[in-house]
């Protein structure tokens, strides 16, 4: 059974509380839905939207203790990867079909592969995909005409199973060779896959051999699909035939980093300042309602992934749309934090909403048009300035860097950030003889000797990410997140090696 992080439903949707045992479904959506967006007609089963049943009020963070998420332990891990595995699980084209009262409608027109043999409940999930699908592929409704020119776009969206997994669709929104005005269509990977620079590659020679024809995309992607998935820093190898070029050679290589290779952090940097990004991730670190605004799909798309990807070795908790349909709009009257990108058209009628504080980014001019505030004194100033310096720092700098090189240069500044506050917390989990772990929060807030440090981290131990992160490191004496634990050694041996001189 899927939930979806971008769903749409008919104006007569019901709010239903996802917990309510009369449905007998379990929690889904990104991390800790409070609540379920239910459709009827078994369209999908349920929507994640945090908004709480009518009449139950939301325990505040500052009095839930007990610190036992509402979400999924180790769902984080379902966007790590090992190798080998495939690198996609269907390809779509998704065009629009016009219908008798003049509107346009999506409609997959192409799939690869078919499945055949499949058990009721596999069949049913996947009916219940594809028919998820096209509405992500035009999130902006039925404002279509066919045109002669038309820039191509690439975007992603997000579907989450009940079990914490994912289904990544990598979007390339392009018009098909022709004469004449028509209208764009949409070429859509479906992976559990995160890596959205490697497919975008992908997309790129699916663009090109669209424009000869599409029989040329079905044996580029059967050699895809042959092939397993590289481990992080290694590169394979497709061999794919193209008419009047001859077989061609093409390399798909995954990030050193695999926590960086769903994010483009250039385009975050290329919309906004260092200043205002840093009053993003303050807002983003204690769950707050965050809205992006922007014209393009794509620039909603990388920018919010990439605000997200800002949070690591933490993962965002609630509602989670990068390209939020038309008919979801009221997304933005939900209660519960939400992190959700909207067309710029939509901007008077997302303003018009009765929404709780937000903080409201528009990516087009680079400016917050709404705030709570607070922004400038959420984060601790003296690491908030390092940051600060270290981002403007990239900004500045006349080498001209890779986008691989820009992900670790940022990644980094962010990184040290949590190393500095919350670094220390693998050595407050008390250890019973069973194996299983127990998380000192008081000790762990004692032993933070810089106030200003303390007073954020206080704050920020009643936020789920955080549950949810030590909720896994009580698991296991083995910690997780590899590279967050290598920048806490390297941290404490400067410190240490700083003592000894």
């Amino acid at each position: 059974m899927l939930d979806a992080e971008n769903l749409c439903s008919p104006p007569s949707h019901l709010w239903l509380c996802s917990g309510c045992p009369s449905l007998g479904w379990s929690q889904g959506g990104l991390r800790a839905p409070d609540a379920s967006l239910v459709f009827p007609k078994g369209l999908m089963k349920a929507i994640p939207l945090s908004c709480p049943c009518p009449g139950k009020e939301e325990a505040p963070a500052a009095e839930n203790p007990s610190r036992v998420p509402q979400g999924r332990a180790g769902e984080r891990s379902s966007l790590l990867y090992s190798a080998g595995q495939f690198f996609f699980e269907y390809l779509v084209v998704v065009s629009l079909r016009r219908m008798a009262d003049g509107r346009y409608e999506p409609k997959i027109t192409y799939q690869f592969p078919k499945r055949e043999n499949l058990l009721k409940g596999q069949k049913e999930e996947e009916e219940r995909l594809l028919q998820a699908i096209p509405l992500f592929c035009f999130p902006d409704g039925n404002n279509w005409a066919p045109v002669t020119e038309f820039t191509s776009e690439t975007f992603s969206f997000v579907l989450t199973n009940v079990d914490g997994s994912r289904k990544i669709g990598y979007c390339r929104r392009l018009l098909p060779s022709g004469r004449g005005v028509r209208l764009p269509e949409v070429f859509c990977i479906i992976s559990c896959l995160g890596c959205f620079g490697l497919f975008s590659k992908i997309l790129d020679e699916v663009e090109k051999r669209r424009q000869i024809s599409m029989a040329v995309i079905y044996p580029f992607m059967q050699g895809l699909r042959e092939s397993p998935f590289p481990a992080p820093g290694k590169t394979v190898t497709i061999k794919s035939f193209i008419p009047e070029s001859g077989t061609e050679l093409i390399e798909l290589t995954r990030p050193v980093d695999a926590h960086l290779e769903h994010v483009e952090f250039q385009a975050l940097l290329q919309q906004l300042s260092p200043q205002l990004i840093l009053h993003i991730f303050a807002s983003a670190v204690l769950e707050r309602r965050l809205i992006f605004l922007a014209q393009e799909l794509s620039v909603l798309s990388q920018c919010i992934h990439a605000v997200a990807a800002l949070l690591y070795p933490f993962t965002w908790a609630h509602t989670y749309i990068p390209v939020v349909p038309e008919c979801l709009l009221d997304t933005v009257c939900c209660p519960t934090p939400f992190m959700v990108g909207i067309q710029m058209r939509h901007l008077e009628r997302v303003l018009d909403q009765p929404m709780e504080e937000a903080l409201i980014i528009d990516l087009c001019e680079g400016k917050i048009l709404r705030a709570v505030g607070d922004e400038e004194e959420i984060l601790p100033i003296k690491l908030q300035n390092e940051m600060l310096t270290s981002l403007n720092r990239h900004n500045n700098n006349n080498n001209v860097h890779t986008p691989e090189q820009v992900n670790s240069l940022v990644s980094e500044a962010f990184v040290h950030f949590f190393v500095r506050t919350v670094g220390h917390y693998a050595s407050h989990i008390k250890w019973s003889k069973s194996g299983s772990g127990s998380f000192q929060e008081r000790a762990f807030c004692k032993a933070i000797a810089s106030r200003t440090n303390r007073k954020f981290v206080k704050k920020f131990v009643r936020t789920n990410m955080f549950s949810l992160f030590i909720e896994e490191a009580e698991k296991s004496r083995i910690p997780q997140e590899a590279y967050f634990q290598r920048k806490i050694a390297e941290y404490q041996e400067q410190k240490k090696h700083r003592r000894d001189s």
